[in-house]
């Protein structure tokens, strides 16, 4: 059974980096019946970052990767939060000093300032000079004290990564790496590799910057005897002009940022997945239950890949468009209620308005927070004023729209009560035909004074949704602001 894990540290947001990772270990546990596990990595207690637990798991569960063991669902291989976890790694940290492979090192953080130092005027390799390798003069009862690993000083260490090959590292470059810190609390790295043993995990996707530190891993995996699991590293974004790595200056990089961006998690999904794997075909549109039958480890690319916004923009746009009208309603209301358009909780009436008014701004839609520039003057009674210069279209004059605004009250005022689409555009289509007057020229000073707004959604659907009285009071309104 393969078995994923995705381990992230409380330390922050939800990266989008990371959840691509997650995105693949899911689709990955999916596709084979397997588990995908949530492991929560909190050892490193000064970085914590409080809310930032719950808004890993929130995300996830956002974007539509539940996990079958870890936090809340509990599981066979638990505790599943690292803190829970010393007494096991303290067990076999003590295991490797019985047997040679690690020791306890005594240096002070200001003699190891000093060392680094020193390695950094002479131009050698910076690193832990191993001075307490072989014991310690400085021992003494109660000193702090870390655990490090008994680094092999030759021969070569062969990492097998399934995108990138057998990789090769000299273990003279490689140091004797803290096992234990001298909070007591295990580092990444050994925690890593106790908990994917006793997990089961047979498959470690993470990202390619943990490649320099895997043939320690292996060598650990080694020293107990254990058999290592497959090792994928991921290629990095790049920014989205393909300069550089991407980084908070290019804009948003956690799940949280881009939903509250109005992003829909359908379409973050598409283009995550797609951001380093590909179907093997033109295919762009690929929903979670294709990708499970898709996705394949063969097709993901080592290579770094552009972090392209734009065509994210686009795949949103096209799950939007694709919505049903109270679905799109629905996702729509929390950014609605956010701007004071729409109360909390939002009524039932006013709620089957919003879903009527989804189908004339759906196609217009790029972001869900656009939606509240396309319709804030059908949810407010009254709109502010419009600007005067607003209501008069170019190369024409305050007389001719003043002109033009009476006309539309006469003529809308004896339009039935129904205020259907087809009558209002029999009734309104001819006049500027009639008026000897451009449609411009007619129909702009109506969509600002009815709206506010110079782009709204069609003329005759808008008119009808807002409904004749209101619309006569602002056509009034308007009038009022030209005489």
């Amino acid at each position: 059974m393969i078995r994923t894990r995705f381990a992230p540290s409380p330390t922050g947001y939800l990266h989008i980096g990371g959840a691509r990772t997650a995105i693949y270990d899911w689709l990955l546990a999916q596709q084979s019946g397997g588990k995908f596990i949530l492991r929560i990595e909190d050892t490193d207690r000064n970085r914590f970052v409080p809310g930032s637990l719950d808004d890993i798991k929130e995300s996830l569960q956002w974007l539509g990767l539940d996990w079958g063991e870890g936090p809340e669902v509990g599981g066979d291989f638990g505790p599943y939060f690292q803190s829970e976890r010393l007494e096991i790694y303290h067990r076999y940290a003590q295991q490797l000093i019985d047997e040679g492979k690690a020791y306890y090192c005594y240096c002070t953080p200001e003699r190891l300032q000093q060392v680094r130092q020193a390695q950094e005027g002479a131009k050698e390799q910076v690193g832990y000079d191993r001075h307490c390798r072989d014991g310690s003069p400085e021992a003494q009862e109660g000193m702090k004290r870390v655990i490090r690993f008994k680094t092999p000083l030759t021969g070569k260490t062969i990492v097998k990564d399934l995108l990138r090959g057998d990789l090769e590292f000299e273990n003279s470059i490689l140091e004797d790496l803290v096992l234990i810190k001298s909070d007591g609390f295990p580092t990444y790295h050994f925690a890593n590799v106790i908990d994917d043993h006793f997990m089961k995990v047979t498959h470690v996707l993470r990202g390619e910057e943990w490649l320099p530190s895997t043939p320690i891993h292996v060598l650990l995996y080694q020293a107990f005897g254990w058999e290592h699991p497959e090792f994928v590293h991921l290629s990095i974004f790049l920014s989205p002009d393909g300069k550089g790595k991407l980084s908070k200056r290019h804009g948003a990089t956690s799940v949280k940022e881009y939903r509250e961006l109005g992003y829909l998690p359908e379409a973050l999904f598409n283009f995550l997945l797609l951001l380093g794997w590909n179907p093997g075909n033109d295919q762009e549109v690929i929903s979670k239950e294709e990708a499970i039958k898709m996705f394949s480890l063969a097709r993901v690319n080592a290579s770094p890949v552009r972090f392209a916004t734009d065509k994210l923009n686009w795949y949103n746009g096209v799950y939007i468009r694709n919505l049903e009208p109270q679905d799109l309603a629905r996702r729509c209301l929390p950014f609605l209620q956010k701007g004071g358009l729409l109360p909390d909780p939002c009524p039932a009436e006013r709620f089957e308005y919003l879903v009527q008014l989804m189908p004339l701004v759906q196609e217009r839609l790029k972001l869900l927070t656009d939606i509240s520039g396309w319709i804030d003057f059908f949810l407010q009674e009254e709109i502010p004023v419009p600007a005067r210069e607003l209501l008069i279209p170019k190369k024409s004059d305050a007389a001719t729209a003043l002109k033009v605004l009476n006309t539309l009250l006469e003529t809308i005022e004896g339009i039935p009560a129904a205020f259907q689409t087809a009558d209002l555009e029999a009734a309104l289509h001819p006049l500027p035909e009639k008026m000897g007057l451009k449609m411009g020229d007619v129909f702009m000073p109506l969509r600002v004074a009815v709206s506010g707004k110079t782009a709204t959604p069609g003329m005759y659907e808008m008119l009808q949704a807002l409904g004749k009285e209101r619309v006569l009071r602002r056509i009034k309104a308007a009038i009022a602001i030209l005489q």
